[in-house]
Formats: structure tokens, sequence, C-alpha cells
């Protein structure tokens, strides 16, 4: 064989080249290829770039509506001067230069989980490289999935200290989590006060320009719209952002012009405001005054964060296209244009958007302003249906109900729920405070909060992740934390005047994702110190000292290891359990898509007789978990393909082991789909396969009434059958016949129905975070059984106390 190598090498080698000729014309095709697939490449991202448009920066595109009045307010009004005028205008340049443009362009989308942005995105990225999590789930077994070791790899000596530090103080990794929670709220207290702000905004136009209307009709429109903006949020991002698009489009050109006409028509010399000279010379203008203003001047960066939570619907050179050269341009010339109408007309302030729109164009551009808001408001709503998927996968919110709105980009979805509470009090924000200023102080508190964090966050991707220096990070940290830490602390004097809505709704929704992931990971440790041993299952024998049923029982926990309490206490209540017996874990891992390649995980559990099976199913914090119709019977094709793979490969075996746990394998989805192990039959019933089998005809006259009420859950039924192969291992082939007998006979779905409650010896505040807050969200949030799309008429609820 090696000999025949060696003389097809020599053969190959003697053959003359190809004429130049051929390979010219080969390499022009390879070329051509090249230059296709790179104007496919750059039209996409172009396309992506036109749609984010209409998602991303709608928010950002309609701050000059407010920013200058917002500025110009308090005891502000008494240095209302040209020079004053020019210094806001270099506040703003500088503004959106450096944390826009410098630091979420060029540094922060460069900080991506395998194309999905936000502050859990961060926190995943950090729970990978280091052990932060607080929820022991972690399995060597995720190590090896192909989106986790996403980025930089290797080892680094200079970050071992300060992650050692990390990983063995619980508080550390506490504080962690609660930051990585509170950037969370406060992004959802954006999407609860940006569409307020934007449409309020807009509307004023019309009380401007006409007199009759009185401010009470201006807020009830406000109103109108603000329902009409939530109620258009199940047509999906995908449809809004080619419908917004356009608007959005139009708006950036509308005001670049009215901008530029601004500057040449009124005052050319606003160009030297460029320089960061007239900054300094505000401030000494101004001095303590000019500090409390930046609370205003940090509303023309509001909506920035949505560029890097939105990541996940787009792509990061899109973002980098769309924002440099489009949004960018289009902003610093709106702002350089108001500010020279405004050095001419200081009585303008406050109402200065609008009354330096020319009068010829003033009723197209109130149009183009009122949609835009519109629009703007929607890039934080996106945001926060991702950051809420996030949070829940990842347990740190209750279980809501998630709506995949397009078939194609998987990041693109709607969070019915979510929707509904954030219109309840955007309502109640624009109705109760009536007063774009009040709510900007607001706004702006949040804003900047979740940038703060990003920063932080950043440093911290830098040295885990990234891999480079302690220096470098700091440096980073320092940075930005200097330029953000003066905003910040501006906005916080504003509290009294508004900003405390902010810090409510922020409280209000860390108070709610705290309780729900300490109650979680509580009654996940209960489950793991309370495993049934293998020594007491083992002494039972195969028949487990039962009578062993036909049929399949799925035994649903979230333990990845070991046998749940819920079984030994269903085994000691009843005389009979199931012949064949799968313990299930659905499981979130820290990354936001597993490949249907990797989904399933599957291992045995007690010798062969015993037909005891494990499978871990895993999801990504952006999965959806779709109810297909087919999970048992992948499941059943994923344990036959393990069965076989298991008589090859004997390191899986488990008689070597003592414990005979904890070896498993990966089963890919697709490979089981194409029947390597079983031939698989379909035919057409409505009756489902659990119940058709039985000859329960009570069972089946239930299921025949269901399917009538229900005639889309109808599905065909599938058979299962053994090939013939006279080499298969008997013991084999007696394990694949119980397997399809079981199968035929039904599949039973059993859930622990837990009451978790504090113990007696517990603190106060435990009992009420147990006892209320926790036991109150499990009661009206989605059971896990809706979750996981598990079939009402199979589904067995085994009930159980956690004294926790």
């Amino acid at each position: 064989m090696h000999r025949v190598d060696i003389d097809h090498e020599r053969d190959t080698m003697e053959q003359p080249p190809p004429p130049a000729a051929e390979q010219t014309q080969l390499e022009r095709r390879k070329g051509t290829l090249a230059s296709k697939f790179l104007l496919v490449n750059i039209s996409s991202n172009l396309l992506l770039a036109y749609q984010s448009l209409g998602v991303v920066y709608g928010d950002l595109g309609t701050s000059p509506l407010y920013v200058y009045r917002s500025i110009f307010v308090g005891k502000l009004q008494n240095y209302q001067t040209s020079e004053a005028i020019f210094g806001a205008f270099s506040l703003i340049f500088w503004t959106i230069t450096l944390i826009p443009l410098l630091k979420y362009v060029f540094v922060v989308l460069s900080a991506d989980d395998n194309g999905e942005g936000g502050t859990f995105a961060l926190y995943s990225l950090l729970c990978r490289h280091a052990k932060f999590s607080l929820l022991p789930n972690q399995q060597a077994a995720d190590e090896e999935l192909s989106a986790y070791k996403y980025g930089f790899s290797g080892p680094s000596t200079s970050c071992l200290p300060l992650k050692r530090f990390l990983e063995k103080h619980k508080k550390s990794r506490t504080v962690l989590l609660i930051v990585v929670l509170l950037g969370a709220c406060m992004v959802i207290g954006d999407g609860v006060l940006t569409p307020a702000m934007s449409v309020i905004s807009s509307m004023s136009g019309i009380q401007a320009a006409t007199e009759h209307l009185s401010h009470g009709g201006v807020l009830l429109l406000s109103c109108i719209i603000l329902v009409g903006l939530f109620a258009l949020q199940h047509s999906g991002t995908h449809r809004v952002g080619f419908l917004f698009a356009p608007i959005v489009t139009i708006w950036l050109i509308s005001i670049f012009l009215i901008g530029l006409y601004n500057t040449i028509f009124w005052n050319p010399k606003i160009v030297s405001a460029l320089s960061p000279y007239y900054i300094i010379k505000f401030f000494k203008e101004t001095g303590k005054d000019g500090w409390v203003s930046l609370g205003g001047v940090l509303l023309s960066i509001a909506g920035t964060e949505a560029m890097f939570a939105d990541l996940g619907h787009f792509t990061a050179t899109s973002m980098r296209i769309a924002f440099p050269f489009f949004v960018y341009p289009c902003l610093v010339v709106q702002y350089m244009g108001q500010a020279a109408f405004l050095s001419k007309n200081i009585a303008s302030i406050p109402n200065s958007f609008y009354n330096s729109v020319p009068d010829s164009v003033y009723w197209p551009v109130f149009v183009i302003a009122t949609l835009s808001a519109i629009v703007g408001s929607q890039a934080v709503i996106t945001a926060t249906f991702s950051i809420v998927k996030q949070c829940n996968a990842l347990g740190c919110f209750p279980r809501v109900k998630i709506v995949h709105t397009s078939k194609h980009i998987k990041g693109q979805i709607y969070v019915p729920e979510i929707n509904w509470i954030l219109m309840i009090l955007t309502l109640a924000v624009a109705v109760g405070f009536q007063d774009t200023t009040l709510i900007g102080n607001a706004y702006g508190l949040a804003c900047m909060t979740v940038m703060f964090i990003t920063t932080f966050l950043m440093a911290l991707v830098i040295i885990f992740v990234w891999q480079r220096s302690v220096a470098l990070s700091t440096s980073f940290l320092l940075l930005f934390w200097l330029i953000e830490g003066v905003y910040l602390s501006s906005a916080f004097i504003k509290i009294p005047q508004g900003g405390w809505v902010s810090l409510v709704l922020s409280f209000a929704f860390l108070t709610i994702m705290f309780v729900w992931h300490y109650g979680t990971r509580k009654k996940y440790n209960f489950d793991l110190h309370n495993k049934v041993p293998l020594k007491w299952l083992l002494g039972l024998g195969p028949s487990l000292g039962i009578v062993r049923v036909p049929g399949i029982g799925l035994i649903y926990s979230e333990l990845a290891t070991g046998i749940p309490s819920i079984f030994s206490h269903f085994v000691t209540n009843l005389p009979a359990f199931h012949s064949v017996l799968v313990f299930v874990c659905v499981k979130s891992v820290p990354v936001p898509f597993v490949s249907p390649e990797e989904r399933f995980l599957i291992g045995r559990i007690c010798p062969r007789p015993y037909r005891m099976y494990r499978c871990i199913v895993r999801y990504g914090y952006k999965d959806i978990q779709r109810d297909d119709g087919n999970f048992e019977d992948l499941l059943i094709q994923s344990i036959a393909e393990f069965i076989q793979m298991e008589a090859v490969e004997p390191q899986l075996s488990s008689s070597e082991s003592p414990s005979f746990d904890g070896r498993m394998a990966v089963i890919s989805t697709r490979s089981v789909q194409s029947g390597s192990t079983l031939l698989v039959s379909e035919e057409d019933f409505g009756i489902s396969n659990s119940i058709q089998s039985s000859k329960s005809l009570t069972l089946q006259s239930l299921r025949s009434a269901c399917d009538d009420e229900n005639p889309q859950m109808r599905r065909r039924r599938v058979r299962f059958h053994l090939p013939e192969n006279p080499g298969m291992d008997p013991a084999v082939r007696d394990e694949l016949s119980d397997l399809i007998q079981a199968k035929e006979a039904g599949v039973a779905y059993i859930m622990g129905h837990s009451y978790v409650k504090a113990r007696r010896s517990s603190s106060f505040l435990k009992k009420l975070v147990i006892d209320i807050g926790y036991s109150f969200l499990r009661k009206n949030c989605r059971g896990p059984a809706v979750a996981l799309n598990i079939p009402h008429i199979s589904l067995i609820e085994v009930g159980m106390i956690y004294y926790v």
C-alpha cells in the first residue's frame, strides 16, 4: 500500500504541467468566483446596513429634536449666549465622536459572542473563559461545542491572579451578576422611556405651529401613536426594518440638508467649534452649572447601546458601514446647523429644532420627524426583547412566551408579555410627566448607566477573553470611565427632577431577575444534594423492585448528572414504572446557538438490562425551542444510534465503570433523521402514537376529542423497524427491539410539580424572597410543561416540596 502511494506520487510528479493558457483560464475562474463571493458579501452587508437604519439608529437619529432644549434648562438659562452655544455644540460633537464612534464602532462591536451583542453576551463570554457562573450545571462536554471556544484562546498568565480571585470568592461573582442584571434592567427601562420621550418631542411640532391645539391634545395624539407602535411589534423586526428604514433614511438626509443650510445661511463660523478649545471656554464661563447641563448633552448619544444590543439582528460590518459613513455625518451637520441658527436666534432655544426648519419645508419635516420618532422607539424595544430572551435562557428571568418572527434570521423575536407591560408603563410615564425635560432626565440616567456597565464588562473581556495585558484593559477602563463618569455624575444630580423613574423601574426589574435567579439556584442545589444514590438503584435490580409496564417514561429534570429525587418519590408511591426510562435534561449553555449536530447528548444509566438512559438537550441563550412535533422520534432515533455506537466503541460502554453513569456521546439530530440505525415509515394518523397503541378505550377517546378541538396538532405517525442485519449483536438487537416496543406502547412525560419553601431556620429576608417573591413569580409565569412544549394529554406531574 505504501509502495502504491509512492508510485502514484511519482506518476503525478511526472505528468507535464498544464499549458499556460489553461493555467490562466483556471486563475481567471478562481478570480471570478472570488469576486462574485466578495460582491455578494458586500451587497448583503449593504442591505443589512440599510435595514439597520430602521431598527438601530432611529433613536440616535431623533435626538436633535430635544438635545439643545434639554441643555439650556435650569440655571444654564442665564448663560444663553453665542459663546455658550458654540461650547454646547463642541461638547456634542466630541461626545458623539468618542463614545458611539470610537468606543462602540471600533471596540465594543468587536466583542460579539458568535455574532450576538449586549451585556449578557459579554457575560456569557466571561463565563466561558472563567468560572463566573453561579449555577453549577457546567459539564466538560459543553466545552466541546463548536460555538464555545469563540475568540482568542491559549493560556495567559497575566490574568491568573484576578481570575482565581473572582472564581474563589462567591460574593465577587454575585456582584458581577448583579452588575450585569442592572445593565439589562436599564435597557428595559430605556424601552419604557424612549417611546414616550421621542413621540412627545416630535408631536410638539404641532403645538409650535398651531395655536389652537392644547398640550392635552398633543398628549392624546402621542398616546394613540404609542399604542399603535406597540401593537405593530408582533409583525417582527424583519418587516418593521423594511418598513421603517426608508423613513429614517429620508429623515437623516433631511436633517443633514437642513443643518447644512443653517450653517451656511446663519453662521458659517460655527465650524470652528469643532475644536475642543470651545469646551474649555464653555466650562470657564458656566462652571458648575455647565457640569449640570451635561445631563442634556448625553441625550445626543442616547440609543447608542442599541447598536450593540441589536447586533444579533444584523452584523458588525453592517453597523460599521451605516454609522460612520451615514448616520454620524448627518448628526454632526444637523447639530452644527442648529447651533449656527441658535447663535443668531437665542430666543428659539425652547423649540430649537422646529424653529430652525425653513418655513417652506416645515410640514413635510414634521411628518418625517413624527414617523422617525416612532422608528426611534423601535430600536430599544427590539433590544429589550433580546435582553429578556437572554435573561430567560440563563435563568435570570421568569419563563415568558418567545415568538420567533423570522424563518431566516434567528435573533429576531417578539415577547408578547413584555411588549404589553412596556406599553402600559410607557403610557403611564407619558401621562404622568407630560414634560420631555423630566422624562429626559430619567432617560439620560438609564442610557449612561448602561454605557458605564458596558465599559466595565469590556475591560474584563479584554483581559479574560482577548487575553490582552491588564495595563491595556485598565487604560481602556480609565479613559472611558473618566468620560462617562462625568456625564453619569451630572445625570445623578437630576434624580429628584425625574431621574428617579429610571431607578424605580430598574430596581423593580432587578428585584424580579435576582429573586428568580436566587430561587432557581437554590432549587437546583437542593436537587443536586438530594440525588438518588446509584447503589440504591442497583440494589433494586433491573425490575427496580416493581412492575415494569410497557412504554417509555421521559423523566424531566434540571440535573445534568445523577438521578433526581423525583424518581425515588415516584417509585416509592406508585407500584409500576415504564420498561424504558429516559432522564431528560433541557439545559441552556452560555453560547448563543447550539447547532443541530450537537443538540443531543446521550448516555446510559446503570447496566444494559435496566434500560435506563440519559438525554441532555442543549440550547443556547438565543435558540428558540420550537415545537416541531417530532421530539419523541428524534429522541428514540438518538438512543438507538447511541446503542449501536456503544456496541462498536468499547470506550462508551459502562461495564468497566462501577458508577455506570457519566459516559455520554453527542448524537447528531441530522444524522439520525437519515435513519442509519432504525428503518422509519410514516402514515397519516390523527391520533398521537403515544395513545393510539394503548388498549385503553378511554385514553383513545380523550385523544380523539383533543385532536378534534385542535386539528392543527394532528401529525403523521412514525413507526420504527429493525433493519435486516444478520451481523448485528444479539444483545443490541434485543435492546433495540425493546426500545421499539416501548415506543409503540406509548410515551409518558413525567415532571416535578415543585413547591419551593424556605426552611424554618431561615432568616426573615430569605423567607420573604422564597416564600413570597419566588413563589409568586412561579405561579404567574409560564409553566415548565408549556415552555418545553410537552403534550398535556401525556403529562404526569409529581408534587414535591423543596425546603431550601
